[in-house]
């Protein structure tokens, strides 16, 4: 957190130890607002849309309850049904250089709903941006799923990508999903809930 300074002028104006207590009471009071301001900006970055509260990005566009963020602790099922929970699990992500898992996954779940005659064009953009060898965002995988995937998204189905998308669940699953539940932007946002309701 940035620090607070006074201009060299300010501080000779001030005499005796009543106008030092004053000043340092000014100081605290500044680093408190400023502490807030910092963690309203930490929750506007982990959490879309949050102007006057703290709002889910969900299409009802309700307050986030600590209950919801709670619920993301249960399973990372829960946790990826929210759109909310998407979005603080993908800033974690982005915090452990691997946020192509989410962005990988995500794809996938979209593709599924795609028109028939639009999968062609979503598999081929699919497997060149996270799939291929040298792709951008390319994922964890194996050589052989690699390739098995290449050939599914050549002559694609609306299930071509189920089993590497298994697989990179699986990842999220068992290694950034519980490192996700122990670090500070899922406990502190759930904290600052948890404090907000008990208000």
């Amino acid at each position: 957190m940035p620090g607070f300074f006074f201009s060299h002028n300010n501080m000779t104006e001030l005499n005796g130890k009543e106008d030092c207590k004053l000043a340092e009471g000014k100081v605290h009071k500044k680093k408190q607002k400023a502490f807030g301001g910092d963690l309203r900006s930490y929750l506007k970055s982990v959490v879309p849309h949050i102007e006057s509260g703290i709002k889910a990005s969900n299409s009802r566009n309700a307050m986030l309850s600590a209950e919801e963020v709670i619920q993301w602790s249960q399973s990372l099922e829960k946790l990826l049904a929210s759109q909310s929970g998407q979005g603080v699990f993908r800033e974690f992500l982005k915090s452990e250089f691997s946020e192509e898992n989410i962005e990988f996954w995500l794809a996938c779940e979209d593709y599924k709903k795609t028109k028939s005659d639009h999968l062609h064009g979503k598999a081929e953009r699919i497997y060149e941006e996270f799939v291929q060898s040298d792709a951008i965002k390319q994922i964890n995988i194996d050589y052989q799923m690699r390739e098995a995937t290449a050939k599914k998204a050549q002559d694609p189905t609306h299930s071509s990508f189920d089993e590497v998308q298994k697989t990179i669940y699986i990842l999220m699953e068992r290694d950034s999903y519980p490192r996700f539940l122990k670090s500070k932007s899922y406990l502190n946002l759930l904290n600052q809930l948890q404090n907000n309701t008990s208000k």
